[in-house]
Formats: structure tokens, sequence, C-alpha cells
């Protein structure tokens, strides 16, 4: 039985990311760069695939563990017969170099300590060449990367790992860095362990006291931005939508795709959490990242790409990795690369139009970059795609997709009346007035009185919750109204909303996922607008209640026994959270305003 989902804690330092298990374990290590290949893979593998555990010799799972205050540095205590030790894991924060700090503290009594480094490049599939240097650091190198382990503790060579056996007392503290260069530079000296944690304490703190966020959910708001700020690729300010890939939607299934990558859908929501929380340095390096990412031809607009940018994503299978708990194909890349989803023009207006109302300057450029945009999509918006939830089939006409068309029209006549910009106003409100038209007649099911996932089909989406927020319609309009009575009748289960019902065969997948947790933070929100705050309320609790006890969500959550489902943490989830939060805070009269004027949440001015 793998490690539960939950059990994992992440630590990063904005260039990579590594998850910690709960039995002291580094399972998932990916090196700098988010989608390079990872170094430890035995969370979708088995230890020989690559690991570092540290933890007391007569093993067990960690007591208690928490991450010290506004900071992604994570405590775990260990308690065993002979005493209690404190590991304390993280990343170091540094734009010079990336290393992997754990410092092992001696609590009570003398405890028996076990290291075990097992160093795998490529997914598992690559053994280091692995030698000591004079000084006594340990290098294990492959081809283009090397990893350097300093410690004062002896190790030796087992079996192609690399172990310690030690013991730490009370009061003691033993540490071991991790660091990573490319093998083709020299060896570096090793950081001041006790240093780089107390510098790397401070930035954390410093970076979360800017959070603007106050009342009753304060803490949880914070953790979620803190857990975005890990998922940011710094040189560029890219947020991947996870750090790991094929961790599955269904337990020993096949949907299990790559996530280590940065989806423009996400914008306009990670934007919008930003701006309202008070970190407005990060959002103009999202969306600084966002006009890199798009600009070029409309025609090449994809829907998801690397953290510095990247378009060439292809998908392959790892078929060495038998994958989590054993749900196969472990993929890396994303064939959702190449689908045609037109609701990323929608997002990506709606960014644009989020950002000026908030009053960020953009560059001169931009309107003439949208302005393609619009002329591509006014060409193409009658056209079928594969919609929000990348589904791996024959195209069709999703009211979602239709809709986030509407957002993109809409936006640019809203840009162009508020700033003076120039452009086709009055075809614009025509497109505008007729993708409106067509929505209401074709995605729109009058008997049932609800709008539904495709033009003429009886499914449901857990998109469709996003019209009242979008501003396509008022939230208090029958059509909505009825829209999510329907949701809530016919999606839920656990009280957690699907994405949609797989079993319709719509995806073309076996039936079967999780409950999908943005979809169910975007419930609330249609609530709240619609009035019914104490409803809205009560489910937000209850998501926070979902939570693992270090604040972490996954994407989704499997009914009956709570586990977590899908990559984890998952960005959008925290955005959900935040946004959520957020809209709560605000009075219902303004929260309804706003998504009348179709701005979601209208972003703070500055």
């Amino acid at each position: 039985m793998p490690t539960q989902i939950e059990d994992y804690a992440l630590i990063g330092d904005c260039h990579a990311a590594a998850l910690v298990g709960r039995d002291g374990s580094i399972d998932w290590l990916c090196l700098p760069r988010f989608d390079s290949g990872a170094c430890f893979a035995a969370l979708l593998g088995t230890p020989e695939h690559g690991r570092w555990l540290l933890a007391p010799a007569a093993g067990g799972l960690a007591v208690r563990r928490r991450y010290r205050e506004g900071t992604l540095i994570l405590e775990s205590e260990f308690e065993t017969e002979a005493g209690a030790v404190r590991i304390i894991d993280c990343t170091p924060l540094s734009n010079e170099r990336w290393d992997v700090l754990r410092i092992v503290e001696g609590l009570r009594g003398r405890v028996a300590m076990r290291m075990e480094l097992v160093i795998r490049f490529d997914y598992g599939s690559i053994v280091p060449w692995v030698r000591k240097t004079d000084g006594g650091t340990l290098l294990a190198t492959a081809g283009p990367d090397t990893l350097e382990l300093h410690t004062q503790v002896p190790t030796r060579g087992e079996n192609l790992k690399t172990v310690a056996d030690f013991d730490v007392g009370a009061g003691e503290r033993v540490s071991m860095v991790l660091n990573y260069r490319p093998s083709h530079e020299a060896t570096r000296s090793a950081i001041d362990a006790e240093q780089a944690l107390a510098d790397t304490q401070v930035r954390w703190q410093d970076w979360s006291a800017r959070c603007s966020c106050q009342g009753q959910w304060r803490a949880a708001v914070q953790r979620s931005l803190i857990t975005l700020k890990a998922l940011t690729y710094a040189p560029t300010g890219g947020i991947v939508a996870a750090p790991t890939t094929s961790l599955p939607e269904q337990r020993g299934g096949v949907r299990n795709w790559d996530y280590r990558f940065c989806w423009l859908r996400d914008a306009s929501f990670t934007l919008n959490a930003l701006l309202h929380t008070g970190y407005t340095e990060e959002a103009v390096a999202w969306r600084e990242w966002l006009l890199n990412a798009v600009a070029g031809s409309p025609q090449d607009l994809q829907i998801l790409y690397g953290v510095a940018g990247e378009r060439r994503l292809s998908e392959t299978e790892l078929p060495w990795l038998p994958g989590y708990g054993g749900a196969a194909p472990v993929r890396v890349g994303n064939a959702a690369v190449h689908q045609l989803q037109l609701d990323v023009y929608g997002e990506v207006m709606d960014t644009l139009h989020l950002a000026r109302m908030a009053g960020m300057p953009s560059e001169p450029h931009t309107w003439q970059l949208q302005r393609a945009l619009l002329d591509f999509l006014g060409t193409h918006w009658k056209d079928p795609d594969e919609g929000i939830w990348e589904i791996r089939g024959p195209r069709r006409h999703f009211t979602h997709s239709k809709v986030m068309a509407w957002v993109a029209f809409d936006r640019a006549v809203k840009d162009a009346e508020a700033f003076g910009f120039d452009g086709p106003v009055d075809d614009w409100r025509a497109a505008r007035d007729a993708i409106h038209t067509q929505v209401c007649e074709r995605g729109f099911d009058a008997e049932r009185n609800c709008f539904v996932q495709t033009y003429g089909s009886k499914n449901l989406d857990g998109s469709l919750l996003l019209l009242p927020l979008v501003g396509f319609l008022p939230p208090h309009d029958a059509r909505i109204r009825g829209t999510v009575e329907a949701i809530q009748r016919e999606l839920p289960q656990d009280g957690l909303v699907q994405r949609y019902a797989t079993e319709s065969g719509v995806d073309h997948l076996p039936p079967g996922e999780g409950m999908f947790l943005p979809c169910t933070f975007w419930l609330a929100d249609a609530l709240a607008l619609m009035g019914r705050r104490d409803e809205a309320e009560a489910l937000f609790e209850r998501l926070l209640g979902l939570c693992n006890d270090l604040g972490l969500l996954a994407e989704e959550v499997e009914p009956g026994s709570g586990h977590m489902l899908g990559n984890f943490p998952q960005a959008l989830t925290h955005v959900a959270l935040v946004n959520t939060a957020v809209l709560l805070s605000l009075p219902l009269e303004h929260a309804q305003q706003a998504s009348a004027r179709g701005e979601r949440l209208l972003a703070p001015r500055r």
C-alpha cells in the first residue's frame, strides 16, 4: 500500500519541489525547473527508483508535523521507546544554488537513526556513478546532472544506495544537505545548514507578512498562498498546476496526467487571488509570463506551456514505473497541448482586463496582441473544441467554451470603452450578442431548466457553475438558479461535486474518478452570489476540513474514503480556496455588482 497522497508534505524553493512522506522519506524530487526529470521517483515506483529516507531506525510515522508559521519549513516529530527526535526539512531560498536541507534534532533520550539515499536520474531509470571526494563529499553523476551530499555523518555504499546509521541525543543536531548542480560545473562548497535555515525562515515570513487577508480564514488563505508561491518558477513567474505527474484521479486507473506545466485557464483565477491578497509583484510576474507565452500567431495559441514558456511538451509513457498504487501508465509531457480549447481565449482576455482594472501598467503591444487573438476567435468561436476538461475524443460544442468566448468579446468591449482602445468595437458587440443568444438557445435545456455540458446533450458539467462568476447571467436569473440546483442534485457525492458524470462516456475513458475540489469551491461561490450565504459558508468549511494536517489539498477526493486523488498539491484548488474566502468576506451587494459587471471579484485598484 503506497503512502496516502495526503500524507505528503511539500517543500520547495521556487525552482524545484519535493514531497516528504510522514515516514521521513522524500519520495519525489524534481530537479530545478519543475518539468525536468525527477531524481527521486519512489512516489510512482519503488524505493529502488529513487528516494531519500531519514527516520528513526525503529521506523514508524511522524506523530506530529507542522510548517513553521508563515514558512515552507517542515518539522516532523518521531517518538520511539528510546526517545524522540524532530526532523526539519526545507529547500533554502537562494537565487544562486539549489539544495535540500535536512536536520535531525534530538528532543529526548538517545535515538538510533537510519539514512538511506537512493539516487536515480530520469525518473528512476538511470543509476549514477557515485564516488567520494577527498573531503568526504558524496558525488552522484549521470550525464548532465550531479547531486552532492554534504554531512558529518559517515556514509557507506550498500546495494546501489548510500546508507548511514547514527545516534542523536537530546539537544544534538545533525545536518545533511543535498546540492544539485549541472555536472559540467565545479564541485560546490557546502552551505552553512543552520544559517541557511535561519535565512530561509526570515525570507518566508517576510513574504507571508505581506498577505492582506484578514478574518476567520486568514490562516488557510496564507497557507494556500505559500503553496502557490512554492509552485512558482521564480525566473519567469510561471505557476505550475502541480509539482507532480501521474498521481491518479482514480485508484489503479488510467486517468494519470502530467501537471508540471502552466495552464492559461488558471490565469485569471490566479491573478484575482494574488491581487486580492496583496501580492501585486507576483501578479505582475504572472501576467508577464502569460504575455510572453502567448506571444506569436493567434492560431498557435496553446492551452498550456512550460514554466519558461516552452511549447514542445510531447507526451511520453514511462513503462519502467508501475505508477502510484499501480495506476498506469505514468506519463511525462501532456498531449492536451495540441488540443483546441476555445475557453483559453476568454481566460487571457479576462486576465488582462482584470489587470487593467486593478491599475497594473501594461506594455503598448498588449492590446495589439489581444486584437489578434480576437480576430482569430471571431472566425473560430463557432467551431467545436475539446473543452475545459481536455476531453480526449471527438470535438464538441461545449457550453463553457462558448461562454468563455463570450467573455473574450465582452472584456474587449469593456476595455475599449473604459480605456479608449481602438478596434472594431461594434463587431465585438455583435459577436458577444450572437454567442450569448446561441448559448441560451442551444446550451440550455428548457425542459430541465438548466444549462448542459454540450449543445443538445442532457449531461451536466461543474464548469457551468462559473456562468454567474464571469457575468454571463446574473446569479438571481432563473436559468442560473436552475443550473445550480441541478448540479446540486445530480453531480455531488459526499457533499462534493464531480466535474461531470464519467459514466456518460463523453471522455472515452473508463468511468470513475474523485470529486473535483475546484468545482466544489465554485459551487460555494455560486451559492454565495445567489444570497445563500449560510450554505456557501457551510460548504466552504467542509472543504477546509478536507485539507491535510498541513493545509494542503490535491485536485480530487475519493468518495467514501476521503483520501486525496490527483496531482498534489494542486494550484487551482488552492487558488479556488483563496478566491472563495475573499468572496465570502465581501458584502453580498459588492460581490453581486462585480459579477454583474463581468469582473469576477473586481480586483482592487492600486
